[in-house]
């Protein structure tokens, strides 16, 4: 028959998509090449990301057991059956609650784990702090005392100044007597 027919002999409609050759992956890293390459034909198309499974439940125990029974002598062939049924379905339900127990105090632990770290963390952040905060104060100490010492070598020199200048002026009052003639 013809290339483009289709299943009912009918010819192939050309207008639409060109039918792609199938290819068959061989390794995962070739499967999920091929994903890639489909997502990335028509990028404005939102991707699928499927959903978290389900965490697989055990039954509920029955509230009210009709008929109790159990591997002793006088049970039906068929009854030894139902009875192992039931008691694997409650180990498996006792399993899984042991390992939920399980599971919620590894989270507790972990949580606590997460907390003390945290705690750590933010007390070495404070010494640190402290420390940097004593160097600040060591540094402003240090500058204050040298601006002292400057304000007070100035403060000498003007002052030894002010001395010269008295004596000076004492030196420039008694000058005139000694020209006058007084001694």
């Amino acid at each position: 028959m013809a290339a483009h027919t289709q299943k009912n002999n009918k010819p192939a409609k050309s207008g639409g998509k060109e039918a792609q050759p199938l290819i068959i992956a061989k390794t995962p890293a070739e499967e999920q090449r091929l994903k890639l390459e489909r997502l990335m034909r028509n990028p404005d198309k939102l991707a699928p990301i499927p959903d978290r499974p389900k965490e697989w439940n055990p039954r509920a125990p029955p509230e009210f057991v009709r008929d109790v029974m159990g591997s002793s002598a006088g049970a039906g062939s068929g009854e030894f059956h139902v009875y192992r049924h039931l008691r694997r379905r409650e180990y498996q339900r006792q399993d899984f609650l042991d390992k939920m127990a399980d599971k919620f105090k590894e989270d507790l632990d972990y949580l606590d784990k997460v907390e003390q770290n945290k705690q750590a963390a933010e007390e070495r952040t404070a010494k640190r702090r402290k420390k940097r905060e004593k160097l600040k104060q060591k540094k402003m100490m240090a500058k204050k005392a040298k601006v002292e010492d400057n304000d007070d070598k100035k403060s000498e020199s003007s002052e030894e100044e002010e001395d010269e200048e008295g004596r000076e002026a004492e030196d420039d009052a008694e000058a005139p007597s000694f020209i006058m003639g007084k001694k």
